[in-house]
């Protein structure tokens, strides 16, 4: 099975195979036909699994010729760290370029007032961890009502940091209506609660 028969937008098909990627791993056969159609995807894989090209090519594939307002991303990735919200972006930016979207890390440690800029540029792709987010929206730089799709990844290290009071304001932001993906290693009872309140 090809990244083509699982409904992966053509541009990102190229893209993937100037990376030397042809091959879909098994997660990414399992939930890319579902995830691009718009449904809510719940994954229980590894680190290494495949899953980031899981989440990345269903949003991009769905994204692809929208553009976001100031300060409104149109889809929403929720990383545990700065490091894994980076290797997130690493990812998917060049990935977005090829179907002319542009992402942003919004953590901690970085850049505030380049975040504050690109935010208010608009930026369709926002990687983001829960603590900077709240901040930023605390602050009126960003506004979650035009999130398509949301993506939890790792979220299980999301609940053993403490971080699921926060995921849950943020979630709560987004459309309830939009699109879900949660991914995470485990699916213990703090994920499960947020798989029964969230997700379709």
């Amino acid at each position: 099975m090809s990244f083509k028969d699982l409904g992966v937008n053509s541009a990102l098909i190229k893209a993937l195979n100037l990376a030397g990627i042809d091959k879909p791993f098994p997660i990414q056969k399992a939930t890319l036909p579902d995830a691009i159609a718009g449904k809510d995807i719940l994954g229980r894989g590894q680190t290494g699994s495949g899953k980031t090209l899981a989440f990345g090519l269903a949003l991009i594939s769905r994204l692809a010729g929208k553009t976001a307002a100031p300060m409104r991303p149109l889809a929403l990735i929720l990383s545990p760290t700065r490091e894994l919200a980076m290797q997130i972006s690493d990812v998917i930016a060049p990935l977005s370029r090829s179907v002319n979207l542009n992402s942003q890390v919004v953590a901690g440690g970085l850049s505030y007032s380049k975040q504050i800029q690109a935010l208010k540029r608009g930026v369709p792709i926002v990687v983001a961890t829960p603590g900077r987010l709240i901040d930023l929206i605390q602050k009126k730089h960003i506004k979650l009502d035009d999130i398509l799709i949301t993506v939890l990844d790792e979220a299980d290290q999301m609940a053993d940091m403490g971080f699921l009071p926060d995921v849950k304001r943020i979630l709560d932001l987004t459309k309830p209506d939009g699109q879900r993906m949660l991914f995470s290693a485990t699916l213990d009872k703090d994920v499960d609660s947020l798989v029964k309140q969230y997700l379709r």
